[in-house]
């Protein structure tokens, strides 16, 4: 199994009012929340995808609930998300849609809502340290956050970027104005620009401006609250077998100025120095009593919460102060027989791969290691904390913890139930306020994405393609299985009355029928 499986998991509201029918998903998870649930109504339990042809062409004679099909390349791994009549999505460049790029590319498509139709594209050249910085042939993992005419992503490159919701359709706009070179890569000769290339607004470098060391492929659903946004860097190992970290104090959490790209403010609990292998979780937004905490979920096991206003340290830099942090490693997988337990072994401790998700005053979260390794299959842990402590909140802030396999997924929270799923192939429905179990639905494949709850039902793909519907609620209920053209790494989405799952290859908009 190759490791690029794992960059569709890594890689965001449910704040203030529940959701309603007909309204986008703008950011992984819906909003700052990170609660994978949406309040659209009518989507099907069954449909039937159309048959798509050796030669890559796509047969809809016998489709059903199938509004259109989007060819994306031959890896996606990031989420589709939706605002303004437009889907963007972090695919490869294989093959390419726009005969200039050729090669290996990361690619963010912009696509028409209504038709699936390309609008524009980002092309993204790779690093040069091939597999160790920049996996060959993953493109774009993370899920790309729209915030009115702005789009935030960050690239394969380990940078943020800024982009223009319309393209160079409208020129080019903001303090960026060298697209033809970026897109070509250093030393190589710059490529014309048209209406159907990105329209960068301002980048930020994070290998450059922080001496962040990616392992393996950067990845980072950005999250924006207000004019700030806050970004994982993906600071990691290096290639070595005793996985040396190259950048031991370089954040692994930063702050930005939205409008500028500007940094803000970066965290500084030393949490690059314990990472187990690199940082792909995304950070979500809570709010607690009226005030509002950054939760991030790191590679050294802890999930974190940070104020997000950064404070000036004594060397005028900006600082993101530490609320709290809660070890969501039992003390047993950190220890074995008096001794540290190493990462990496059948029962040993794991890294927070999954966003956690935040509701009612706690945060959600459960540990894994890749799963395109042998060890991202064992013991992990789901922790349920009450985000109102502070300091080391490892006892104080357990509410519960239910152990079950080492998971990637990002849970989803309603109606008093909790939905989540392990790399093992497993769907869980427990009660969110104990932990305890109501029941598990085998999938028989393992599992990259997170659940979807919307309508009544759970959503929730495999790798060998197989889509589960499960109804919502206490009782175990199987609604419907659609065997998928493709294997499904990455998580459904709902947005204004459609269904979107996307395959390694296609993006499927599923709609029921009228």
């Amino acid at each position: 199994m190759s490791r690029r499986r794992l960059w569709a998991a890594l890689l965001g509201a449910a704040i203030g009012a529940s959701p309603v029918r007909a309204e986008d998903w703008p950011n992984w998870g819906r909003d700052g929340s990170r609660n994978m649930v949406s309040g659209e109504k009518n989507l099907p339990a069954s449909f039937t995808p159309p048959q798509i042809r050796d030669d890559g062409s796509i047969d809809m004679a016998g489709a059903k609930s199938i509004k259109w099909v989007a060819k994306l390349g031959s890896a996606a791994y990031g989420n589709a998300t939706v605002a303004g009549g437009r889907i963007f999505i972090g695919i490869n460049n294989d093959p390419p849609h726009l005969e200039k790029y050729s090669g290996d590319y990361g690619i963010v498509l912009c696509l028409d809502e209504s038709s699936g139709k390309l609008l524009w594209q980002l092309s993204v050249p790779k690093l040069a340290a091939g597999q160790h910085c920049d996996y060959e042939n993953v493109g774009v993992c993370s899920s790309p956050a729209v915030d009115g005419q702005r789009v935030y992503v960050v690239t394969s490159r380990c940078e943020v970027l800024c982009l223009d919701v319309q393209g160079m359709a409208n020129g080019n706009d903001g303090p960026f104005k060298d697209e033809a070179q970026y897109v070509a890569g250093p030393g190589r000769p710059a490529i014309g620009q048209g209406p159907g290339d990105a329209d960068i607004i301002w980048r930020y470098d994070m290998r450059d401006e922080l001496g962040v060391f990616p392992h393996q492929m950067t990845s980072s659903a950005v999250l924006v609250v207000g004019d700030r946004l806050y970004v994982t860097t993906s600071n990691g190992q290096d290639w070595t077998p005793r996985g040396h970290i190259p950048s031991p104090n370089a954040p692994a959490l930063i702050c930005l100025d939205k409008n500028s790209g500007k940094l803000l403010g970066r965290e500084a609990s030393g949490i690059s120095g314990r990472t187990f292998r690199c940082h792909w979780s995304s950070p979500a937004l809570a709010k607690i009593g009226g005030k509002e905490l950054i939760i991030f979920g790191a590679d050294d096991g802890f999930c974190y919460a940070f104020d997000p206003v950064p404070a000036k340290n004594e060397a005028g830099e900006g600082i993101l102060k530490e609320i709290w942090r809660f070890d969501c490693n039992p003390p047993e997988y950190r220890t074995k027989n008096g001794k540290p337990a190493k990462y990496g072994t059948p029962s040993g401790p794991s890294g927070i791969l999954a966003t956690p998700v935040c509701k009612d005053g706690r945060v959600y979260v459960a540990i894994g290691q890749e799963p395109s390794d042998s060890q991202g299959q064992g013991p992990g842990c789901l922790s349920c904390i009450d985000a109102s402590k502070s300091g080391d909140i490892s006892g104080s802030g357990k509410v519960w913890t239910r152990r079950i396999g080492r998971s990637i997924s990002t849970v989803a929270l309603a109606d008093g139930l909790l939905y989540t799923a392990d790399a093992s192939g497993f769907l869980y429905c427990l009660d969110a306020s104990s932990g305890e179990e109501l029941w598990q639905q085998d999938t028989e494949g393992r599992i990259w994405g997170s659940p979807l709850v919307a309508d009544g039902k759970v959503y929730i793909g495999n790798e060998t393609g197989d889509l589960f519907v499960v109804g919502a609620g206490r009782e175990q209920k199987l609604l419907g299985k659609v065997k998928m053209p493709g294997a499904i790494c990455s998580s459904a989405v709902a947005a204004n009355g459609v269904l979107y799952i996307s395959t390694d290859k296609h993006l499927f908009a599923v709609k029921a029928e009228e």
